[in-house]
């Protein structure tokens, strides 16, 4: 295109004016627009769980079990998606005796996918295992724990409060625990420890305490084999002491899944060190235990509602058993035989008549005792009844 002379290209109208116009329009819609190119997506921060703040440590056998809160929230105060990993913390203390926070190291790491196994009662309870060996002498040295908790390898949460522990010598743990169950109670048995942990011969005074805690019986088999991958149904808490080597539990109840752990303790500067679980006992006590047998059977016989019948009424003692489910009735033509079941449904009382009977007849009663687990008992005496 030719200019005329004295054109001004930079009017507005002018044609070379218009096209640089348009010109910077489409770049800045382009610009603006990306292109159509979009952009990548940034990925949003991991969250930074909140420290912990109510951990406690307290020795148990030969380590150190933690125990806190699991933290719901991150930093930013919104709820946690998926179980933390947990960083467990050890250091030593400055020679003033404070905790050297500086010293604190990572010791012992428990992804998420298995912390929950570890949850009792709302708080994680962790057991922080030592040597043996290192639990020579008295007390064997004293360090300091923390915990801290990440959701991702490069955000972990700030370092939880700080507790000084020393650590002495225990028991060793006792592997002879043994259950046998009778009809009012479950009898555990085992053998004292004579050393600690470590070898050395053990002071006197040692005491017993007795665990129990309630599991899914479906997962029974799991727990044989690993305790962490039982379903508890209640966790395990002490339900007594002893200074003997037996224990009788008369507060079960049949047909639940039960685990019994056992703990050896000893006094140390005034502190009570119980030693680590013992090997765990798992059994579902079954009530194959029957009635007492019915006693002081006594007959009578009466008239008939028709003319020229009888009917024998029959009474006995009322069993004492809790779980007592009724009595069941039998009859026979021949002595030292219990005969016919005159009864299929079980009576819920001490008492039964009997219309079906012969004019001259003899017959030989006895009653039985039945429980809730469908136990029968042994028949009771004899009653010989003849009919006039």
């Amino acid at each position: 295109m030719t200019l005329r002379k004295g054109a001004n290209p930079t009017r507005p109208g002018h044609p070379r004016c218009t096209f640089s116009v348009l010109y910077v329009l489409i770049f800045v819609v382009m610009a603006s627009a990306g292109c159509g190119v979009p952009g990548e997506p940034v990925p949003p921060s991991p969250p930074i769980p909140m420290p912990v703040t109510d951990l406690s440590a307290t020795q148990l056998g030969d380590g150190v079990l933690l125990t806190f809160t699991l933290p719901s929230k991150s930093t930013h105060n919104e709820k946690l998606t998926t179980t933390p990993t947990l960083e467990i913390l050890r250091g030593s203390i400055r020679p003033d005796g404070l905790p050297d926070t500086r010293s604190l190291h990572v010791v012992d790491t428990v992804p998420g996918s298995v912390l929950g196994s570890y949850i009792q009662a709302g708080k994680v309870q962790f057991l922080e295992r030592y040597a043996a060996e290192q639990m020579r002498g008295r007390p064997a040295q004293t360090a300091v724990f923390g915990v801290r908790t990440r959701v991702n390898e490069r955000k972990t949460s700030a370092n939880s409060n700080t507790v000084v522990l020393s650590l002495y010598p225990v028991p060793a743990p006792i592997n002879t625990l043994q259950a046998h169950v009778t009809e009012k109670s479950i009898d555990l048995s085992w053998t004292a420890p004579t050393e600690t942990s470590a070898g050395e011969p053990l002071p006197g005074g040692v005491s017993f305490f007795v665990y129990r805690g309630e599991i899914d019986p479906a997962s029974e088999a799991a727990a044989e084999k690993d305790l962490h991958a039982a379903v508890w149904k209640a966790p395990s808490l002490q339900i007594g002491t002893t200074t003997t080597t037996e224990y009788q539990d008369t507060g079960f109840d049949w047909g639940k899944t039960y685990v019994y752990t056992l703990r050896s303790a000893i006094s140390m500067n005034g502190v009570l060190l119980q030693s680590g679980d013992s090997r765990p006992v798992i059994l579902t006590p079954k009530d194959i235990f029957p009635p007492a047998a019915p006693e002081d059977l006594v007959s009578a016989v009466l008239p008939g509602t028709r003319p020229e019948t009888r009917v024998v009424d029959l009474s006995w003692a009322i069993n004492l058993e809790t779980d007592l489910a009724g009595y069941r009735v039998y009859r026979s033509e021949r002595e030292n035989e219990r005969g016919q079941l005159l009864t299929p449904n079980l009576l819920p009382s001490p008492a039964y008549r009997d219309s079906d009977v012969a004019s001259g007849a003899r017959y030989w009663y006895t009653v039985t005792a039945v429980d809730r687990a469908g136990n029968e008992s042994t028949g009771s005496a004899e009653l010989l009844v003849e009919i006039p």
